[in-house]
């Protein structure tokens, strides 16, 4: 059995189109059947949404969100999945907390929206697979990385080099 693989990111955050500037250091375990796509898409999702924590279950539990932000009342307030995840996972989020956002690495015209509860609300961000091939080729067991978000763009650059682009964000409905 393959063994679990963990990452420590420590990203300076400079997200000008929110005012949000933060320095983050958190660690990411990649499970052996995780995909360097996924786990940058992951850790992308983790630094442009404030405040949003791992799943406990992590992708052994399909249940859970991939990421979320619980409310003061303990209810999820920010609902995050990576990927496409499937219409009933959807319908499940969007009854489940009060907001749901999708980054996907993969094709979005693939994400079905039929019978989901309030697709027209979910936010899908596209991240661009070249993107992530450049960033994971720069992808060490401890990153220190730089991210810059200015008019929806984001720039991540590191100690010997810089990559940005355009995290489309498309409707699923």
């Amino acid at each position: 059995m393959a063994a679990v693989t963990l990452y420590r990111f420590r990203i300076d955050l400079s997200d000008l189109d929110r005012g949000v500037y933060d320095s983050l250091d958190f660690r990411v375990a990649m499970h052996p059947s995780e995909t360097p796509d996924y786990l940058l898409t992951r850790v992308i999702a983790f630094a442009l949404n404030s405040g949003v924590e791992f799943a406990a279950g992590g992708l052994s539990d399909p249940d859970e969100p991939a990421l979320r932000r619980l409310g003061v009342h303990g209810t999820i307030d920010l609902w995050i999945e990576i990927g496409n995840p499937a219409a009933r996972k959807l319908h499940k989020a969007s009854k489940a907390a009060n907001s749901v956002r999708v980054y996907t690495y993969k094709d979005p015209r693939a994400l079905d929206a039929r019978d989901v509860h309030r697709a027209s609300e979910i936010e899908v961000f596209a991240v661009p697979p070249r993107f992530l091939e450049e960033l994971a080729s720069h992808l060490e067991r401890d990153c220190r990385w730089n991210f810059l978000v200015q008019d929806g763009v984001l720039t991540v650059t590191g100690e010997d080099f810089s990559v940005g682009e355009e995290l489309r964000r498309i409707s699923l409905v």
